[in-house]
């Protein structure tokens, strides 16, 4: 049986393959995370706030959506627009 050596440099190469694959995972996974419509629940969670105020927020019109049957979406792209723009930078 045949031994084989295993150098510093193999280990190497082989933290830099396995580093490529872990991105590759990370950047397939967050493109199916990143739907394009979401659900009440989806946007409660994603802003971390509660059923009223997700309601209030359709009340007086911040965030828009769009009503199907009994089911209320909201496009993603538009919440990170409504979030850059209100943006406050403070100047202290």
């Amino acid at each position: 049986m045949a031994a084989n050596i295993i150098t510093t440099e193999d280990l190497h190469v082989f933290k830099l393959e396995l580093l490529e694959d872990i991105k590759t995972l990370i950047n397939h996974q967050s493109g199916k995370l990143s739907k394009k419509w979401l659900k009440s629940p989806e946007v409660r969670k994603l802003l971390d706030i509660s059923p009223g105020t997700l309601q209030n927020l359709r009340i007086n019109g911040t965030l828009p959506y769009t009503k199907i049957g009994g089911v209320i979406y909201y496009d993603h792209d538009e919440i990170h627009k409504i979030l850059t723009e209100n943006r406050i930078h403070n100047k202290f």
